[in-house]
């Protein structure tokens, strides 16, 4: 089998869904906050395993999350094991740039994922009222040398790829694995709640993944600890390992992008993750 490679694509809460960013802490360690679910939904009878819509509510996060969001559904993707109650490694993307890199991953090959993430003290409260929120903030400890001010971009998960579909594959029947009866730019739907029954986006309406990921979901999940993107200095500036080792400049919106890593600079971010 061939070394295997890497595709990192953004993820997770933003400052414009659904307000606010998830925390990284002072010693890395940090929390995964999913965006809204910002599609129409099926009934929950309908998706392919009986189990209710996730709300921002339903999470098991180290804050409080604030009143008007707490029935909002999110959409809980990637699925990580051992997180928010998932036990599922699986991923879906309905965007074609993303769509188009991840395609290209197979079986052993990882599909990282990152987030921009805020620097807060443990303890923090959550979001609340003013710039950065309720809680903690005085006699918080001095951040890891790493981390960068205010917030950042971070590697938080992997998936490590067991199987890929994507648009124009062939599904287990021998047919095209796109379209069938739905929208002709995603998989089929059928075929995907073969390998990814609880993702996300087979509880949307229509169903829209260009690609959908399964993965082992023992190597699968949250590092102990977030890998930085951002240079330590701001969070706005890229650090070697994006500018040096991804397909990505590492200018403008570089937090944005998806980034893909060949076999060798695969084998450092591995190497660097496990160091934490």
């Amino acid at each position: 089998m061939a070394d295997p490679r890497a595709v990192a694509v953004n993820v997770a809460a933003n400052t414009n869904q659904p307000g606010f960013r998830g925390p990284v802490y002072p010693d890395g360690s940090f929390a995964y906050v999913p965006i809204p679910e910002s599609a129409a939904t099926l009934p929950p009878g309908r998706f392919p395993v009986d189990e209710p819509l996730p709300t921002y509510g339903d999470l098991d996060l180290p804050f409080e999350i604030p009143a008007d969001l707490r029935e909002t559904p999110v959409h809980l993707d990637p699925e990580l094991p051992g997180v928010h109650g998932r036990d599922r490694a699986t991923y879906g993307d309905p965007h074609g740039v993303k769509a188009g890199r991840i395609a290209g991953l197979g079986p052993g090959d990882w599909l990282f994922f990152y987030a921009t993430l805020s620097l807060r003290p443990h303890g923090w409260a959550g979001p609340g009222e003013g710039p950065t929120g309720g809680g903690a903030e005085r006699d918080a400890p001095d951040p890891d040398d790493d981390l960068a001010p205010d917030w950042g971009a971070y590697l938080f998960a992997g998936i490590r790829v067991e199987r890929t579909l994507a648009v124009g594959d062939r599904s287990e029947t021998g047919g095209d694995a796109s379209g069938s009866g739905g929208d002709p730019r995603a998989v089929d739907r059928d075929a995907a709640a073969a390998v990814a029954p609880t993702n996300a986006h087979l509880k949307r309406d229509p169903f829209d993944a260009r690609v959908v990921v399964a993965g082992d979901p023992v190597a699968s999940g949250p590092f102990d600890r977030v890998v930085p993107l951002s240079a330590p200095e701001a969070g706005a500036d890229a650090n070697r390992l994006v500018t040096a080792l991804s397909s990505d400049s590492g200018k403008g919106p570089w937090w944005r992008r998806p980034m893909a890593f060949d076999a060798d600079a695969t084998a450092t971010l591995l190497n660097r993750i496990e160091r934490g």
